[in-house]
């Protein structure tokens, strides 16, 4: 017996058929097709609910018009029979690189875009697949990378310039993306894609973790680029003080040179980078009196590029000169050196300031000048000592008055006491206040 069929597609705006009703013979088959109602320049993407639904008919007579084809499929009753509904998805490369584009993300929501991306695969071949994941990586969808990756797409391929797939998820920021990599077998120990310098020039901490949890932690933070520098000097010259902290975690070396001899903080120097020069000082050996094949030191560099903050130049050169004029008991050298923006009260390495500097040396010009330029007399250095501590145990008679006369306590304890100083020189002084007890000694 013939069998009528209707075809309708759940988008008939979308979709038209050159015989949307015919009549198949007994023990025969028909090829059926669909056009597109109107040209466009992109793929006319379905819903994912899109279908083609097809109802039959048995037609006894074996002969029809389409208007009478028509009337029967119009007419509801029971010798209709719904037959299939069919899914409709556009296939392909172009699909594929369609739905990875902007403009299909402004108009399709993520979930059906993914949908979409992994029915578009199958008309896709094994090297347009690769091709398409690096796209999708850069895209930064990680349910794209997913779908392509299950479809055959080799993580670990390169472009013509040599590059990863992991670079590109790495440069893009994508944290989802680049989990997906690794844990598709994407290997992180390759230096010469320089995924930590990537990641330290963004700032980006979690970037940093993960790739150093998948791989080599000590050998990436330390690996180099084409002029020799390491993700901490990348870090160092974009002021990005939260990498350069990763990175010492992680046993990288703060002392580090390029091959110009330059260390990381010569780079934070020159571009100003105030937070990130006091870190690496607390950190450095040797950086701050580093001298670069230019034969400059952080601090000339700083100048050289018109860096001129005061707290910066104090920090890298000025404090050092105005503890060592503090010490020789040069008062021009202070106050010039006070002048270009030296801190009074900055403190060196043990935490002494200028005028712990002067009174263990007893220079009394120091001090009061020091005093005059509003250095603080009760500072305590990192085993709790005074100015005043420093020039009792030193003997300096004439300094440890002076600071006592200008407010500085004797009763103030140190973090490892004070009984082991030497007071012997001051117990017949007049008027001498003991820095133990405070009590005054007269003659």
């Amino acid at each position: 017996m013939s069998v009528a069929v209707s075809l309708t597609t759940t988008s008939p705006s979308l979709f038209t058929f050159t015989q949307p009703y015919s009549l198949l013979p007994p023990l025969s088959s028909s090829l059926f097709y669909v056009q597109l109602s109107q040209p466009s320049e992109h793929p006319p993407l379905c819903h994912p609910s899109t279908s083609l639904l097809v109802r039959t008919s048995m037609l006894p007579t074996g002969k029809a018009h389409q208007e009478d084809l028509k009337r029967l499929f119009t007419r509801p009753g029971p010798h209709i029979f719904k037959d299939a509904t069919i899914p409709i998805t556009f296939v392909g490369v172009h699909v594929v690189e369609f739905l990875l584009s902007p403009n299909c993300s402004r108009q399709f929501k993520t979930l059906e875009i993914s949908f979409l991306v992994s029915k578009a695969i199958y008309g896709c071949t094994q090297l347009e697949i690769s091709s398409l994941l690096r796209s999708a990586v850069v895209s930064g969808c990680s349910s794209f990378v997913s779908a392509l990756i299950d479809a055959g797409g080799d993580v670990n391929e390169r472009d013509s310039d040599g590059r990863s797939m992991l670079s590109f998820a790495v440069n893009s920021a994508n944290i989802d993306v680049v989990k997906v990599l690794i844990d598709s077998g994407c290997r992180v120990d390759d230096w010469g894609d320089l995924f930590l310098h990537n990641a330290a020039e963004m700032n980006r901490i979690d970037l940093l973790e993960v790739l150093c949890e998948n791989g080599d932690s000590v050998k990436l933070v330390n690996s180099v680029d084409s002029v020799g520098r390491t993700p901490i000097h990348v870090s160092a010259v974009n002021g990005n003080v939260g990498a350069l902290r990763f990175c010492a975690e992680m046993n990288g070396d703060l002392d580090c040179v390029d091959y110009n001899g330059s260390t990381p903080l010569h780079y934070a120097a020159a571009e100003g980078h105030v937070e990130c020069v006091e870190f690496l000082l607390e950190c450095c050996l040797y950086s701050k009196y580093a001298i670069n094949k230019d034969g400059k030191t952080p601090y000339m560099v700083a100048v050289e590029n018109g860096k001129e903050e005061s707290h910066l130049l104090d920090l890298l050169h000025l404090g050092d000169v105005l503890h060592r004029a503090a010490s020789l008991d040069d008062v021009n050298a202070i106050k010039s050196c006070i002048a270009q923006g030296a801190k009074v009260n900055g403190r060196d390495q043990n935490c002494w300031t200028p005028l712990h500097r002067a009174a263990f040396k007893g220079r009394i010009e120091s001090v009061k000048a020091l005093l005059s330029h509003g250095a603080q007399v009760d500072l305590v250095d990192n085993l709790g000592y005074t100015p005043l501590h420093c020039a009792v145990e030193a003997g300096h008679t004439k300094v440890a008055l002076y600071l006592i006369a200008h407010g500085a306590k004797g009763n103030l304890k140190s973090i490892q006491g004070l009984s082991t100083l030497n007071l012997d020189p001051f117990k017949n002084h007049p008027a001498f206040v003991s820095p133990l007890c405070g009590k005054t000694e007269q003659v």
